[in-house]
């Protein structure tokens, strides 16, 4: 149990004042306000926030006037909102897979997420062309599917009677991924012409978000976050651990059943929308973590909103760095990822 749950033999669940932990949660949504306004703002033709906001209201009632209102309403923003309900999806399922699984090291990709989408979207471009079935239903929709599936074997084959032993959870999760990663590896050298696509997809891009995305996207994100804010309390009763959390009356297996459910669903869609992006789940809370402590109640939605913060400035980067080419926002963000816990690891306070 980590000591800082325990005093003088006593439980201690983690807590603070509201005002403590509404000020933060104040502070990044502003934050995150700016940088979605930036991000609008900049590229090949860089528009002033005034006419950002004219454009919104004017794409709100349909009556776009010039270039740079179809700009902004048709390229710009929905890239921009897209990156920050993706971004906060993702770190929203990190916060709770860590949470679930007492481990800072953990990601919304541990149970097979990442590598049963990534079987699913290497089907579709691989072989859609001679396939229509598979055209017809497209890549998001066969990736989201897969990845379901994918967890829905996992617990499946660790669940033993009633019990969800969290080892169990993780073994098949790592040896179901490696199956499903070497066959998409094996359907990208048996068409080699398609590899270039599965790569860019694999590596996670926001270049073809749409508003019917974001429509898509965003009930799962308001579910997910409805169910885990709501369990914030019950994740610091699990940091204790699943036997005393037991015996304070909170039924272990269906919390952390349901969370799974949850955060597996969001990520899923998130990664059906826009491919694999890295680090977002296991950067994000473990930086809110260190910076403002464990309590849950405010651990999930910074994590939220740092999420869709790092995501979109990783987004602006990856299109602006090396403009007019872009990079995979994959490759930004393993590139502040790695950089973070390697300085934790060497000067920091460690990741336990």
């Amino acid at each position: 149990m980590p000591p800082a749950l325990m005093q003088g033999g006593t439980v201690r669940i983690p807590g603070g004042s509201p005002a403590v932990r509404w000020l933060p949660i104040m502070l990044l949504l502003l934050a995150l306000t700016m940088v979605m306004i930036l991000a609008t703002a900049l590229g090949s033709i860089p528009i002033a926030p005034a006419e950002i906001f004219g454009a919104i209201g004017r794409g709100l009632t349909g009556e776009l006037m010039g270039s740079h209102d179809i700009i902004i309403w048709q390229i710009r923003l929905p890239r921009v909102v897209m990156a920050a309900l993706v971004g906060a999806a993702l770190a929203l399922a990190g916060a709770t897979y860590q949470a679930v699984f007492r481990n800072p090291l953990a990601d919304p990709y541990l149970l097979g997420v990442a590598s049963g989408a990534s079987f699913g979207a290497t089907l579709v471009i691989a072989f859609g062309a001679s396939l229509p079935l598979l055209a017809r239903i497209g890549v998001p929709l066969t990736a989201f599917v897969a990845a379901l599936t994918s967890v829905t074997l996992v617990v499946a084959l660790a669940r033993q009677g009633n019990q969800l032993p969290t080892l169990s959870l993780i073994l098949a999760g790592v040896v179901l991924g490696s199956c499903l990663t070497a066959a998409t590896s094996f359907i990208m050298f048996s068409v080699r012409e398609r590899a270039a696509e599965v790569l860019t997809w694999l590596l996670g891009s926001f270049a073809l978000s749409s508003w019917r995305k974001v429509a898509v996207m965003t009930p799962f994100l308001l579910l997910a976050t409805v169910a885990t804010l709501l369990a914030g309390r019950s994740l610091n009763v699990l940091q204790v651990g699943d036997e005393q959390a037991a015996q304070l009356g909170l039924p272990v297996q269906a919390v952390k059943l349901g969370l799974i459910v949850c955060a597996t669903l969001v990520t899923a869609a998130a990664v059906s929308v826009a491919g694999i992006i890295g680090f977002v789940g296991l950067v994000v809370p473990h930086a809110v973590r260190l910076a403002f402590g464990p309590d849950h109640r405010t651990l999930l939605p910074l994590s939220l909103l740092g999420g869709g913060i790092f995501t979109v400035a990783a987004d602006l980067l990856a299109r602006t760095v090396i403009s007019p080419t872009e990079i995979p926002i994959g490759v930004v963000t393993a590139l502040a990822g790695s950089p973070f816990f390697l300085f934790l690891l060497r000067w920091g306070r460690g990741v336990s």
